[in-house]
């Protein structure tokens, strides 16, 4: 899917379509030769999150958090999968510097030509990536999306939340968590 216009403005994405399709180099677990595409998740839930560099401040935290609770996420039969503009390589050595982000399990994807950053509508005007969350159904199709300027990272537990609500197919009031009562079937 090319996305890019005329104009170059970013492509408007809308919940309830497909989420755009993408196929990239991915940093798994201390290697560099990994390749995945959303397809590789039909079935499942994805947590796609752009963050905007490695080695920096915001980013490992929320590496880190997601990191913690991947086991949660997997639990509700949710993928998540990191990405940024950096090379496999850059992921690679941060992981080699950080020791929580070495213990990442989950993909970390490399857009190089910020391809998916554009088709995605987070790519920044300085070439980085936005802090982009976006929840994608078992169908491919796209149910949440949050962008967050480059400085406020997010929450971990608010996106596991989202995608739990998200599986009851039914109406969530504000604040719903699981064990809570819906409002019925949407």
């Amino acid at each position: 899917m090319n996305c890019h216009s005329n104009d170059d403005l970013q492509p408007v994405l809308a919940i309830g379509h497909e989420a755009p399709s993408f196929t990239a180099p991915a940093y798994v677990e201390g290697s560099v030769d990994a390749k995945i595409s959303l397809e590789d998740f039909r079935g499942k839930w994805v947590l796609l999150f752009f963050y905007p560099l490695d080695f920096t401040f915001v980013c490992p935290t929320e590496l880190y958090e997601l990191s913690d609770m991947q086991e949660e996420f997997e639990n509700a039969n949710c993928q998540i999968i990191g990405a940024s503009v950096d090379s496999v390589f850059s992921h690679q050595a941060w992981a080699q510097n950080d020791e929580k982000v070495g213990k990442i399990k989950f993909p970390i994807i490399s857009d190089l030509n910020h391809e998916i950053s554009f088709n995605y509508g987070v790519l920044h005007e300085e070439g980085m990536s936005l802090r982009g969350a976006f929840i994608i159904d078992p169908d491919g199709v796209l149910q949440s999306m949050t962008i967050n300027n480059l400085n406020v990272g997010r929450n971990a537990k608010e996106l596991l939340r989202l995608v739990k609500a998200f599986q009851t197919g039914d109406l969530c009031p504000a604040s719903w968590d699981t064990g809570k009562e819906t409002l019925g079937k949407a």
